[in-house]
């Protein structure tokens, strides 16, 4: 086991002048499971393979323990990687597949076999040994390929978008699997996903990337309780959080009839730039149903509710005539607001209903830069 660390580590494709990961900072503690996340296009997969040997760092570096990896090829890294697609040998069988590794390595047979039996015996996998990889389900596949990096007990274990193949339930199933795993082995392990679900139930901390660049690192619960940028907020969340641009008005945020009261340290923060706006974040669990004329209250317009056995969720919009309504958006898109809602009172669809944000539990950001503001 051993700590990973990206020193300024930055990637520029030939042929482009814009860098896919923009000078890279982050220090990944020895035995933890940190997940990259981000959109499509962002730089996880790159910053995994640049730590893979799989992408030459163009400046900066990258460090496994006290080790400086930067220019040492992938197979002395002491690592293991497993990729989206399973990248089995549909030749060879279960136990093949686990223990060719370790035989390209020279280990004895007596060796290997020991290993790969722990290696089934932690993923039950001892009743397939002897099968081809054909007559595996996708989760078991999956399986015998984190079997295959088990057994090479490297240093870092790095984990590219691993159940994007997999059903719904399995992807599940999988990935509570696949964290319990970790920590019973105690490996390093860096997890790519675009997955936020994903990255909020598995990872000890959670690095979320936009265009190359690193917005935020922190515990799950950080990232969720206190998202350092608009990005982050309604990246992490699901449904996600709503954001709206509002009018400060007389130490208020206003929207319509909606008034939001603001702290003085918020009015403080907010400075010339953001010509006399701010954008307020609020989730969907953090409204509530309110009566009509009541402080801060805003009506919304039901247009369809999401219910879920134990959740429910209103998709909906500012009511006609509520100014700013297309300054406003959430995961529904633009002009849209969830809210959440006792599933045994859900609102009919068309009709109207009244909410408020509940007291110190909205976001505040910055107009120009979109970097939060203290509340």
């Amino acid at each position: 086991m051993a700590t990973v660390t990206y020193d300024n580590a930055t990637r520029i494709y030939p042929g482009s002048t814009r860098p896919s990961v923009d000078q890279l900072n982050l220090e990944i503690a020895d035995g933890e499971f940190l997940v990259l996340v981000g959109p499509s296009g962002c730089g996880k997969s790159t910053s995994l393979r640049m730590l893979a040997g799989l992408e030459d760092v163009n400046s900066g570096r990258i460090l496994i323990g006290d080790r400086d990896v930067t220019d040492v090829q992938p197979k002395d890294r002491d690592i293991a990687m497993v990729f989206q697609n399973y990248a089995l040998y549909p030749h060879m069988s279960v136990a093949d597949n686990m223990g060719f590794a370790l035989k390209i390595a020279g280990k004895s047979k007596s060796e290997i076999r020991e290993r790969v039996e722990e290696a089934a015996k932690i993923l039950d996998l001892t009743q397939y040994l002897d099968r081809k990889p054909k007559a595996l389900s996708g989760g078991q596949r999956q399986r015998v390929a984190m079997g295959r990096a088990i057994v090479r007990q490297p240093q870092v274990f790095l984990m590219d978008e691993p159940l994007s193949n997999l059903d719904a339930k399995l992807r599940v199933q999988t990935r509570t699997q696949i964290a319990s795993l970790q920590r019973r082995l105690g490996v390093t392990t860096v997890y790519v996903t675009h997955d936020q679900t994903e990255a909020l139930t598995m990872g000890d901390r959670i690095a979320v990337l936009k265009d190359g660049l690193l917005q935020q690192v922190g515990t799950p619960r950080e990232m969720y309780d206190t998202p350092q940028n608009v990005f982050v907020a309604g990246f992490i969340g699901s449904p996600a959080m709503n954001i709206g641009e509002f009018n400060i008005q007389d130490g208020h945020a206003q929207l319509g009839r909606a008034i939001i009261p603001l702290s003085r340290e918020t009015l403080a923060a907010v400075t010339d730039a953001d010509n006399g706006k701010i954008q307020v974040g609020f989730r969907p669990e953090s409204l509530d149903l309110s009566s009509e004329g009541s402080g801060g209250a805003f009506p919304v317009e039901v247009n369809l509710v999401e219910e879920l056995g134990s959740d429910a969720f209103v998709y909906g919009q500012l009511a006609a005539g509520t100014e700013g309504a297309a300054h406003i958006s959430s995961g529904a898109g633009e002009s849209q607001i969830i809210v959440r809602v006792d599933p045994r009172q859900v609102p009919e669809k068309g009709s109207h209903v009244w909410v408020s944000i509940r007291a110190g539990e909205q976001h505040n950001f910055s107009a120009s830069t979109g970097e939060r503001l203290p509340n």
